[in-house]
């Protein structure tokens, strides 16, 4: 069984200030421990009002190397680009923002170039903050014909294309696979809603039986994990 601790907040304002906050802490303590950090993010809208908060830390933001946990096959322009959201936040900041994806490639070689960009920076992440939706979804591992690859491969990032493609943002995607995740030094965790929080309860329950990705992906992690939950 997963070793996770729940926090649980009035409303969402309450539980932004206190994500915020814990995601400051590790990459602050990164920076104290080894003079640099490298964070893993969403960049989703979902996450926007905590990304907020979490921009006004007093941080050597020029130490910390930021990627998304995952991004869409999208222009970097496009409102639902991940990088975008980031980079917005935490360029003006100091912060190396790396993309994970660039330039028009298929979904396959969209992975294997974020997997080769990777390479270059420091590893393994000292945070990775997944977001989870009331579908179980994390990071952008969702079911769909690269759902094992994403859940089984050594590599730190792929291509997945969901199926079916999610209403609000049709695309493929590059993404963090579950070796990637599982190998940060530390894990929070964000979501939102009853529905989701059940899910979540049950996924950590089943473990590597869950039918749910984010059941999938935590199972056997031996990292104590923050999860932050609100109405």
């Amino acid at each position: 069984m997963v070793e996770a601790e729940w926090w649980d907040y009035d409303d969402a304002a309450e539980m932004a200030e206190a994500v915020a906050g814990d995601a400051q802490f590790l990459i602050e303590s990164a920076l104290d421990a080894r003079g640099d950090a490298v964070a893993a993010l969403p960049g989703s809208a979902s996450v926007a009002g905590i990304l907020d908060k979490l921009k006004g830390a007093r941080l050597k933001w020029k130490d910390v190397t930021i990627v998304p946990t995952d991004d869409l096959l999208v222009p970097v322009d496009s409102p639902l680009s991940r990088v975008r959201v980031l980079a917005e936040r935490f360029l003006p900041l100091g912060a190396r923002v790396l993309p994970l994806t660039g330039g028009n490639l298929a979904v396959g070689d969209a992975g294997r170039a974020a997997d080769a960009r990777l390479q270059a920076i420091h590893w393994p992440p000292d945070v990775v903050w997944l977001d989870v939706n009331e579908h179980g979804h994390a990071a952008g591992i969702a079911p769909g014909p690269d759902f094992e690859a994403a859940i089984t491969a050594p590599h730190r990032a792929i291509g997945l294309t969901p199926d079916p493609l999610p209403a609000d943002a049709p695309h493929a995607r590059v993404t963090l696979t579950r070796s990637a995740i599982l190998s940060s030094r530390a894990m929070l965790i964000s979501c939102r809603g009853q529905k989701a929080r059940d899910l979540l309860e049950a996924a950590l329950e089943d473990g590597a039986g869950s039918r749910h990705p984010i059941g999938r992906i935590l199972a056997d992690a031996d990292q104590a994990i923050d999860i932050h939950w609100a109405p």
